[in-house]
């Protein structure tokens, strides 16, 4: 697990902050889900951008009445199988679908915020130093991770996103939907791909 001071930050956070949060992470991972939908017929990426918004809906729509229940059962259909495809975007794939799940069972179950908040967090990690693996053979470790730009790149949008959830005092919609268009107009992953 890489480390980074973010996660002691994040265990200071609001409920509301730990949700914004963890939806932003999986909307920068969602352009990885998307390509490989694109590349494999899979799924349509679509349904697994209206689970998305409707995590969105219940941040900034006051009277926002969604079964997530219903929408987890959604999400285990548009789960791919590890062995199912021989490409390596498989894998980054599934890891937005379980930030997603992570973040689904914690709009259910308030009790695992922490722990859901810090392990999204790292999925998203993982993911950019699991690809700098693939393409350069170098282990990225707690003591290397520093020199590795793609890595510290993570890091730096994770603490923007938590600067910016810090500086509210209260549930602030202006800025909860300026966290998502940003992210979303910017279009580009965690790992650098674009919709």
């Amino acid at each position: 697990m890489l480390q980074n001071p973010i996660q002691l930050r994040l265990e200071k956070l609001e409920p509301w902050q730990h949700i914004t949060f963890m939806a932003a992470l999986v909307e920068r991972m969602y352009p990885n889900y998307a390509a490989f939908c694109q590349q494999t017929d899979f799924a349509e990426p679509q349904a697994f951008r209206s689970l998305l918004d409707a995590v969105w809906e219940i941040l900034t729509v006051k009277a926002a009445k969604i079964n997530f229940e219903n929408q987890l059962e959604k999400l285990e259909e548009l789960i791919p199988g590890m062995d199912d495809h021989d490409i390596y975007l498989t894998y980054p794939a599934i890891d937005v679908c379980v930030a997603m799940s992570t973040l689904i069972h914690t709009l259910l179950d308030r009790d695992l915020m922490l722990e859901s908040v810090l392990k999204v967090s790292q999925l998203s990690v993982s993911g950019v130093a699991q690809l700098e693996e693939a393409q350069t053979g170098v282990e990225v470790t707690n003591a290397n991770q520093k020199e590795i730009e793609s890595v510290c790149d993570e890091w730096d949008v994770q603490w923007a996103i938590f600067r910016a959830l810090k500086e509210a005092d209260e549930r602030d919609v202006e800025m909860i939907r300026g966290i998502r268009n940003e992210i979303r107009e910017d279009g580009i992953s965690n790992l650098g791909l674009s919709l």
